[in-house]
């Protein structure tokens, strides 16, 4: 069974009009954004008082030594698992690591980190052997042997994540285990030396799997106040995110590379690209970078057009606005890797008890058998893909607002929106429009 196409259907996998579909959309959003102008004039969200705290027991439980250490021992205990089934198990796409990588790894982080928090980071092999380097070698944990620069911001993050979307949607070979395992070899060794010169704030801005687990966490219920638990929406969550350099560029390459895997395999673009004589290396390169880089500009523009800010300087408005993004980044990935997610990632469960590919049944799922019930219900699953878009959009909107009536003199609070409403709309207009006609 070869990775491919994500499990998205396109249009036969979404047996609803289009046009109904996008108007719906659209509508919600503008209605939205109606609502909030007239009912929500003042910020909501403080992180110095949101959030109610989590029994005490429960903080205790969270907060516990014991609690990360398991999660570390089972988080390097996994990793050695799938590394062994890497270097040792067959160049084949039964392997396991090919769909821990691309399914369990890269879309499980979302599901796993809307419900748990920064998941990634409580789990990082990377995070781990830093940690142990740190502790053998006597230098205080989370230190490195320079403060890293402020200005790097989540640039590598937002590289790195690129360097991964393109060896996923790009590169011709992406499902021999070669040149993943070689990618992954890299990134390893990269997180390893810069979390030894820069420390484990490093990881906190350069690691592309623990930056994307972070943002999505801040969706979550789960959050924390002058060292506790508490319990917050997650809109006011999402509202505790620090912006910082590059945060655009993240989201950039987030939303870009969900657009550009439905765009190209719609007809148009695979017209063209057959019509090139050659590889479609390069066109996918140049439309993948096209897409990344047209998100980040939209945003940019968008929101450096709202108006005169109360002492923000117009060039930081972008990335204090680029959380407001990542709600609909998370609609998408349903929208998009949903049947993937659900299907393929049973088939992989089930290739894990056979790491070696010898008949072994190691976990004792081998002969588990997979449930396409989510293929067999196109119409719940063009509902759940449609709302998971339309929702993603209107809890950005009701974050950039919170976050535009901080910000912007009372007399643009509304005004100052239009460019950043009439992007949002483009987003889902594009957004849906591409995931019918894949």
């Amino acid at each position: 069974m070869r990775i491919s196409a994500h499990g998205l259907g396109g249009a036969k996998d979404l047996p609803i009009p289009s046009e109904l579909a996008i108007a719906g959309a659209v509508a919600a959003l503008v209605i939205s954004f109606t609502v909030l102008a007239i009912a929500w004039r003042e910020p909501r969200y403080d992180v110095a008082t949101s959030g109610r705290p989590a029994p005490m027991w429960l903080d205790r439980l969270v907060s516990s030594r014991a609690l990360a250490v398991t999660a570390r021992v089972l988080g390097m205990a996994f990793f050695l698992y799938v590394a062994a089934a890497a270097v040792l198990g067959k160049d084949s796409a039964v392997n396991p690591f090919l769909g821990t990588f691309y399914v369990l790894l890269w879309v499980g982080l979302v599901p796993a980190s809307l419900l748990l928090g920064p998941f990634f980071k409580a789990v990082s092999p990377a995070r781990t052997i830093s940690m142990l380097f740190a502790r053998v070698s006597g230098v205080p944990e989370g230190e490195g042997l320079r403060a890293y620069p402020e200005r790097l911001g989540y640039w590598p993050a937002a590289l790195g994540l690129f360097t991964f979307v393109w060896l996923e949607l790009v590169y011709p070979n992406a499902t021999d285990v070669g040149p993943v395992r070689l990618w992954c070899a890299a990134y390893l060794g990269i997180m390893l030396i810069g979390s030894a010169v820069w420390g484990t704030t490093f990881l906190a801005r350069a690691d592309p799997f623990e930056v994307y687990s972070s943002l999505v966490a801040k969706l979550s219920i789960w959050g924390r106040r002058d060292g506790r638990l508490v319990l917050r929406s997650p809109l006011a969550n999402l509202d505790t995110f620090v912006a910082r350099p590059g945060l655009v560029a993240v989201v950039g390459v987030l939303f870009g590379s969900t657009a550009f895997d439905s765009f190209r395999e719609s007809t148009p673009w695979l017209k063209l690209v057959q019509s090139m004589s050659g590889s479609r290396v390069l066109p996918d390169t140049l439309a993948l970078i096209g897409f990344s880089a047209g998100v980040a500009i939209v945003l940019t523009i968008a929101t450096m057009a709202t108006g005169v800010t109360s002492g923000t300087p117009r060039r930081a408005l972008p990335d204090l606005f680029a959380h407001s993004v990542v709600p609909i980044i998370v609609g998408y990935i349903v929208a998009h890797y949903l049947t993937y997610f659900v299907e393929y990632g049973q088939r992989t469960l089930l290739d894990l008890s056979d790491p070696f590919t010898r008949g072994d049944d190691y976990l004792g799922t081998a002969d588990l058998q997979i449930n396409y019930w989510l293929s067999n219900h196109p119409t719940f699953l063009a509902v759940t893909k449609v709302v998971a878009v339309a929702l993603g959009h209107v809890v950005g909107v009701v974050a950039a607002h919170d976050r535009a009536i901080r910000l912007l003199p009372r007399r643009h609070q509304l005004t100052g929106q239009l460019p950043l409403l009439v992007a949002m709309v483009g987003f889902t207009v594009g957004g849906l429009y591409l995931l019918f006609a894949a």
